[in-house]
C-alpha cells in the first residue's frame, strides 16, 4: 500500500491536536482495556495498519497472544472479564453504528461495570480509535511499528 498523503505534513497543527487527544484520551483507562478496544475496532473496520500498530502495543503493555488472538472471538472465549466483555460490546455497538441502532442492551452491561465518568472516556477512546482508523484507510497510511512510538512523540511534541 503506498501513502496518498500524510496527514501529518499536510495539517500538522490539527493533527498534533488530534494525537495528543488520542494520548489523552488512551491514558485514562486501563491499558490493557484500552488495547483492547483499538484492536477489536480496528479489526471491524479492516484497518491493518492500526491492527499491527496496538498488537504491538498490547504486547509491550503485557497481553498475551491467546487474548489478542482470541478478541475477534471473545464473546466465546472465557479469558476475558466482565468490565473488558462491556467495553468490547461497547465497541461493537458504537462501531457499527451505521449497522442499526441496536446498542441498548450493550450500555446496559456498559453501565454495570463502568462509572459515568468512565463510560465517558471509553465512548471518547472508541471514537478516537475509529477516527484513527479512517484516516488510516483513507489515505492508506503504514507505519511500521517499530517507528510507531516515535510517530507518536513527535506528533505530540
Amino acid at each position: 500500500m503506498t501513502a496518498k498523503l500524510d496527514p501529518f505534513t499536510a495539517a500538522p497543527s490539527l493533527m498534533k491536536s488530534w494525537a495528543g487527544t488520542s494520548v489523552a484520551v488512551a491514558s485514562s483507562l486501563e491499558p490493557s482495556l484500552i488495547e483492547l478496544v483499538k484492536i477489536r475496532a480496528s479489526q471491524i473496520n479492516g484497518c491493518a495498519n492500526c491492527i499491527n500498530m496496538h498488537t504491538v502495543e498490547a504486547r509491550a503493555k503485557g497481553e498475551t497472544e491467546q487474548r489478542i488472538y482470541l478478541l475477534s472471538a471473545w464473546r466465546e472465549a472465557p479469558c476475558y472479564t466482565d468490565r473488558e466483555r462491556a467495553a468490547l460490546a461497547w465497541t461493537e455497538a458504537l462501531t457499527r453504528l451505521s449497522e442499526g441502532h441496536a446498542h441498548e442492551s450493550a450500555y446496559q452491561t456498559l453501565k454495570d461495570q463502568f462509572s459515568e465518568e468512565e463510560q465517558v472516556k471509553l465512548t471518547l477512546m472508541i471514537n478516537v480509535i475509529n477516527g484513527w482508523n479512517r484516516i488510516a484507510i483513507g489515505f492508506g497510511l503504514w507505519v511500521d511499528s517499530a517507528l510507531a512510538a516515535k510517530t507518536a512523540a513527535k506528533a505530540v511534541a
